[in-house]
C-alpha cells in the first residue's frame, strides 16, 4: 500500500474566481468534513449547495470573491467573500464556505487564503461577519489573528445534531 502524499504548501496556489467543478468540490469538502464529525445530515449539504449556487448566480466582481486553493488543476479548498448584504445595505460582507481538504490542513494554506480574503475586504468593506460552530479551533485562530471577534453564541440543531453556533465580526476601524 502506498502512502498518501501530503501536498507541500508551495504546491498549492490561491486563485480567484470560478473553475469548472469548483462549486461541487467545495460542497463535497464541506459535507465530508462536517457530516461525520458533527453528525450533520443532508440538510447541511443541500443548504450549502443551494446557497453557493445562488451566490455564483448573482456574483458581482465589485462586491464578491471566490478564492480557491488549487493543487495543479485540482481544487483542494475554497472560501468566499459575499458582499451581497453590504450591497443591499444590511450587515456588511460575509465570509463563507471556508474549507480545505484534510490533507492540506495545517500547512499554512488556510492562512494564505485568509490573507487574500482580508486584502479584498480591506479594499472594499468597512465590516464583515462570519458564522461557524464551536470546535473549529484552527479556523477560529485564523479569524482572530486577522481581527475577527466573537460577538455571539447560540445553541442550534439545524443540521441534525446540537451545536453551538458562533458569529464573528470584523470591522476596519478595529484592526
Amino acid at each position: 500500500m502506498s502512502a498518501v502524499r501530503r501536498p507541500r504548501e508551495d504546491d498549492i496556489v490561491i486563485a480567484e474566481g470560478w473553475r469548472p467543478g469548483a462549486l461541487g468540490t467545495i460542497v463535497a469538502l464541506l459535507a465530508a468534513y462536517h457530516c461525520p464529525r458533527y453528525r450533520f445530515g443532508p440538510a447541511f449539504e443541500t443548504k450549502v449547495a443551494r446557497e453557493l449556487a445562488e451566490f455564483m448566480n448573482r456574483y458581482d466582481p465589485d462586491h464578491d470573491r471566490l478564492f480557491l486553493a488549487l493543487q495543479g488543476e485540482r481544487v483542494v479548498g475554497g472560501m468566499a467573500i459575499d458582499g451581497g448584504e453590504e450591497k443591499a445595505g444590511t450587515q456588511g460582507a460575509r465570509l463563507r464556505w471556508f474549507i480545505l481538504a484534510d490533507e492540506c490542513q495545517g500547512r499554512g494554506v488556510g492562512g494564505r487564503m485568509m490573507d487574500e480574503a482580508m486584502r479584498f475586504l480591506e479594499q472594499r468593506f468597512a465590516r464583515c461577519y462570519l458564522t461557524t460552530i464551536t470546535g473549529l479551533d484552527a479556523a477560529r485562530t485564523l479569524y482572530e489573528r486577522r481581527g475577527f471577534r466573537l460577538v455571539e453564541e447560540s445553541e442550534a440543531a439545524n443540521w441534525g445534531a446540537a451545536v453551538t453556533e458562533q458569529r464573528f465580526e470584523w470591522s476596519a476601524d478595529h484592526c
